[in-house]
């Protein structure tokens, strides 16, 4: 139940920044599909505005459970959505060319998305419960290992190459805060030396064709500015379109005469670029660190390990997310899928960002209490 410690907790200017990035997330996606959306029965942006509705309640859902509690139950719901990435693969829709979804009728669900939460819980509760002074042993990182191997393999298959390299981000980052004894870093590192050229083979063969050509394009998209290399650069002339001040609210040439493929979802970072400019970007990645600081900082002062871990675990999606996503924009990364977080359209990244919150709210509000 909420109680006077959420709202003590529930911090003003956190709740600024959140509404902020969500409304000028909202915004973008207005100005970008308004064309579009005058034709269908529900407007995108609507569509938006219900996800995040229904995100905040999620938010609120998992602030008010206490996190020892959830991470009680998060093997079996780690287990349950596993067992969802594999009927995606036996039954899913397929869209874009991955078979990422299961629909519900009314709704799709995207398994993939939710299952980096669930990775988060159960790699925060046993390293929680297993943490020395003198690290890791290679002996404590095989279960850990398994459960970030299995799903990731899952989504690899779908394929969803940005939710695997997110599911090995969290992984590290994990392992790296709670550190490797010295002899174990040494066995690492002589197994990924020699295990490298057979899992590069084996990634490599996994991906689609227009997978790969993702990843070659990166490289030089001039090499094919009509195909490969066409998100990339159409990207980087709107971003760069935008100047200082940017081209005004519908403005942008980019993304109202749709050469920018993708402006309300992966792109939506070139939009905003495009129409508010340097001061603009500026200004939105200022929110962002801002929320990312408010992560870090509930990680820093968490109660106990689990509170850390969980904590450690989602700003590390926030970031990745961060990174890739303005980094594929920029053509510094390649374009492998990744939304900006609370900006980019898609109910299932609304709901899995929201709930990541409402579980770092959930850390910071009881790591005054005194018993469990």
């Amino acid at each position: 139940m909420l109680d006077r410690r959420f709202i003590s907790s529930f911090d003003g200017w956190f709740v600024v920044v959140l509404l902020s990035i969500l409304s000028l997330g909202v915004l973008s996606i207005y100005t970008v599909t308004y064309a579009v959306s005058s034709k269908s029965h529900l407007p995108i942006y609507a569509k938006q505005m219900i996800w995040i509705s229904l995100g905040l309640i999620v938010f609120f859902i998992a602030a008010s459970i206490d996190y020892h509690e959830i991470a009680r139950w998060s093997l079996f719901l780690y287990a349950g959505c596993v067992i969802l990435l594999v009927m995606v693969l036996l039954v899913g829709r397929t869209g874009m060319g991955a078979q990422r979804w299961l629909s519900l009728g009314f709704f799709d669900v995207q398994p993939s998305e939710w299952i980096k939460l669930f990775v988060i819980l159960v790699l925060a509760r046993y390293f929680s419960t297993r943490t020395r002074l003198q690290g890791l042993s290679l002996k404590e990182l095989i279960v850990p290992g398994l459960w970030v191997a299995v799903p990731l393999l899952l989504v690899l298959k779908q394929p969803d190459l940005g939710t695997a390299l997110v599911l090995l981000f969290i992984f590290t980052v994990l392992v790296f805060l709670i550190g490797l004894r010295s002899r174990t870093v040494g066995f690492s590192i002589l197994i990924s030396l020699m295990a490298f050229p057979f899992v590069w083979e084996i990634f490599w063969n996994a991906l689609k064709p227009y997978q790969r050509n993702r990843l070659i394009a990166f490289t030089n998209p001039a090499l094919d500015p009509m195909g490969r290399g066409y998100h990339a650069l159409q990207s980087k002339i709107a971003i760069g379109s935008g100047g200082w001040f940017g081209k005004g609210l519908f403005g942008g040439t980019q993304s109202q005469l749709n050469f920018l493929p993708e402006g309300h979802t992966d792109f939506i970072f070139a939009v905003f670029a495009e129409e508010w400019g340097f001061v603009g970007v500026f200004l939105l990645l200022i929110l962002y660190f801002l929320l990312i600081g408010w992560g870090i900082d509930v990680a820093s002062k968490a109660k106990d390990l689990l509170g850390v871990f969980m904590a450690a675990g989602i700003v590390s999606v926030l970031v990745f997310y961060l990174a890739v996503n303005i980094g594929m924009t920029l053509g510094v990364a390649p374009v492998v899928g990744i939304p900006l977080p609370l900006m980019s359209y898609g109910g299932n990244s609304i709901l899995t960002t929201m709930a990541g919150l409402g579980l770092l709210l959930n850390i910071k509000m009881r790591r005054f209490m005194l018993f469990y």
